[in-house]
């Protein structure tokens, strides 16, 4: 079995990655194959609406950025797809949109390629906005037929300057929790 985290933020060591790597790390436990895809040294252009993934239904994007194609194989390959990203102006960033829009319409439009796998989002901001970005993504995961388990609370954390997350021990707890729920499931599901 396999695992990724997609970490949305563009700061290396970060509290979004600190995150990840926690449930990470839980994954990891339940002897599950891990893997942290860092957006900040990749490059994915965004959608142009062009539908050649519906027309041609062979699993590739008509844009011909080899970062996305690459981390959609991983995502394809995955029993596990958890997300993460800071909250900068209320919502994900750019860089985590960017791949989650064009990797759903290309999944979608091949036999909905990531139905029935396991994942969910996490978030983290300084004060506030993590409710909503945390919806956003969960929006992500829904529309893409998936199977998200739940926690101990939301899979939201504060904090601000690198490592300021540690100092959340709720947020560390829920994000172990789900890790644990997310192979739990996981294995259920393989069966």
């Amino acid at each position: 079995m396999k695992a990724i985290a997609i970490c949305g933020s563009p700061r290396e060591n970060g509290n979004t990655e600190t995150l990840l790597t926690t449930c990470l790390d839980v994954l990891e436990t339940e002897g599950i194959g891990v893997e942290l895809i860092p957006l900040r040294t990749k490059t994915v252009q965004g959608c142009i609406a062009c539908r050649t993934c519906q027309k041609t239904k062979d699993k590739t994007c008509a844009i011909k950025d080899d970062d996305f194609h690459d981390i959609f194989q991983v995502m394809q390959q995955a029993d596990i797809i958890v997300v993460g990203s800071p909250v900068y102006f209320g919502s994900a960033t750019p860089q985590l949109m960017t791949l989650l829009d064009r990797a759903g319409y290309v999944s979608r439009a091949n036999g909905d390629l990531f139905s029935r796998k396991v994942g969910g989002p996490i978030t983290v901001a300084r004060r506030a906005g993590q409710n909503f970005t945390y919806a956003q993504l969960l929006y992500w995961f829904m529309v893409n037929d998936m199977v998200v388990p739940g926690s101990t609370y939301w899979n939201v954390a504060i904090g601000r300057a690198p490592g300021d997350v540690n100092d959340d021990t709720e947020g560390i707890e829920t994000v172990q929790r789900f890790a644990q729920n997310l192979a739990w499931l996981a294995k259920k599901l393989k069966g």
